[in-house]
């Protein structure tokens, strides 16, 4: 196996392993390249739907999408993102999954299964790169701060995609099953001990204990902060393409520029817990 960097701050493409049917000692070497290096890719992976799902759970086990499991689904499925002439890009924007959640997801699996002729890059940031950043006093300040997150802007997408009739009834559900949730700012990984900013972009609604003022200059101040080229690595999506990233320690976001033309991409998740 060859794990060759992307990235000043993070990102690696591994060659030298068919995900299909690795082995082992293959897994264990391919997740300690994604703590090491937070994002991992690789080309022309040739997997199918069920291999890809079954490639996710030799790390943990799949989760059930929220939207899924309020419409009565129980067992793990993909989230099938799908852009084009008749459905605009939405995920052009740093986050992280599903923070609305009490625990977050631990790592996301995403495959190219349409991509376009040019355009439709996928970009990742590194938090812990991110808060390495920030001057000492600032760290201090951050690290006692927690954030209010909700699926309201979930919610609205969803209405909007789906028309008021369907989607009201099931946005009526997601804010029963997933009320506001408070994260701390800052978290700790569980496995690597490092420091990492979370930052749920659209899903982070308010700093807690500050006010109206203040948070909006918090979250202000980091959406400009993660959003410097030093953090970032980028790829360019070939068909069969499989990227793994840690998601208690990066953003990331799918870059708009190819709309109109289609690109189409599935993802799983494995479940995390609640950050500290």
């Amino acid at each position: 196996m060859d794990v060759r960097p992307l990235g000043g701050a993070l990102g690696a493409e591994i060659v030298g392993v068919d995900i299909r049917d690795p082995s082992d000692r293959e897994i264990g070497d391919i997740y300690d390249a994604l703590l090491e290096h937070e994002v991992v890719i690789f080309r022309d992976t040739e997997v199918d739907d069920d291999q890809h799902l079954a490639f996710a759970g030799r790390f943990g086990k799949p989760s059930v999408f929220p939207l899924s499991a309020v419409m009565g689904e129980t067992q793990p499925s993909f989230q099938i993102i799908s852009d084009g002439p008749d459905s605009e890009p939405v995920t052009d924007y740093w986050h992280t999954d599903v923070t609305w959640t009490p625990e977050p997801p631990r790592a996301a699996f995403l495959r190219a299964t349409i991509v376009p002729d040019r355009g439709g890059d996928t970009m990742w940031g590194s938090m812990t790169a991110a808060y390495d950043a920030l001057s000492p006093a600032v760290q201090t300040f951050f690290d006692g701060l927690t954030v209010r997150h909700d699926n309201e802007s979930f919610i609205r997408g969803m209405i909007e995609k789906l028309g008021e009739e369907a989607g009201r009834p099931l946005g009526e559900k997601l804010r029963m099953a997933y009320p506001p949730v408070e994260h701390p700012l800052i978290r700790t990984h569980p496995e690597t001990g490092r420091k990492a900013i979370l930052y749920g972009g659209r899903f982070m609604r308010d700093v807690v204990g500050l006010r109206a003022n203040e948070s909006d200059s918090v979250l202000a101040f980091l959406r400009r902060h993660i959003d410097q080229p030093v953090f970032h690595a980028r790829w360019r999506w070939g068909l069969g393409d499989l990227a793994i990233w840690d998601e208690r320690s990066t953003v990331h976001r799918g870059l708009a520029d190819h709309y109109p033309r289609t690109r189409e991409v599935r993802r799983c998740v494995i479940d995390g817990d609640r950050p500290v």
